[in-house]
């Protein structure tokens, strides 16, 4: 194999690497031109667009990354501070990360746009067969929150009984066995219960004197002096 083969393999190699990298960053327009007849310094110029400060920089440091897991050096890289317009300079190719109005005013397309090359994007990661694909693990059943668990539900049933369980509970109490209410003979030998005796009323007299004080003697009764009837003479 010649030097000129295996000098084309790795260019190929390269712009595959730079582009995987700066589609997995989702950049926007990707364009890849050859330019080993105008420039002895590089042989692709990628050009592709990023629509923030941030995604610019992601998709720089995307493609350093993919660049040096191919097999690469690691790229050199300009302009990563304001992030407006970013080169990542690979050796052989060169990456211009530009936001959309400035891609739109310096234009690079007309510059170096002679010979654009033919690129499938995303051809180098292919999506996964159908057959080869995991097969998705059914979600769980869940049970809805609104139905209620059995004890719950014997709970409600108790509280707000229906008309056929009242009338099956009357049912069954109709059949029950009256209890006995007369009483028990006693046994033999067994003392007669004590009567109750009513309380004698004591009369207003008899009270128990206050604690501490004589008790009042009775009245004397008045005699009342008899007339006597005046002698005859």
């Amino acid at each position: 194999m010649n030097t000129s083969t295996v000098a084309k393999k790795d260019i190929t190699k390269l712009q595959r690497a730079i582009v995987d990298g700066l589609e997995d960053v989702k950049a926007q327009d990707i364009q890849v031109f050859d330019t080993e007849h105008l420039s002895s310094l590089f042989e692709r110029v990628i050009v592709a667009s990023g629509t923030s400060n941030r995604q610019t920089k992601g998709l720089a440091a995307s493609v350093r990354d993919a660049v040096r897991e191919a097999g690469f050096a690691k790229p050199r890289i300009e302009g990563e501070d304001n992030g407006e317009w970013i080169i990542v300079d690979c050796g052989q190719a060169v990456v211009h990360i530009m936001q959309p109005t400035f891609r739109t005013y310096y234009n690079l397309e007309e510059l170096w746009g002679e010979k654009p090359v033919r690129l499938k994007l995303g051809s180098a990661k292919p999506a996964m067969a159908e057959s080869a694909k995991p097969a998705a693990k059914a979600a769980p059943k869940v049970e809805p929150t609104l139905r209620r668990s059995n004890a719950a539900k014997k709970g409600v049933a108790e509280a707000f009984p229906s008309k056929a369980q009242l009338k099956k509970d009357a049912d069954k109490a109709a059949k029950a066995p009256a209890r006995k209410t007369s009483a028990k003979p006693a046994p033999a030998g067994a003392a007669a219960p004590a009567k109750k005796v009513a309380a004698k009323k004591v009369p207003v007299s008899a009270k128990r004197t206050v604690v501490g004080k004589p008790a009042a003697k009775p009245a004397a009764k008045k005699v009342a002096a008899k007339k006597t009837a005046p002698r005859k003479a």
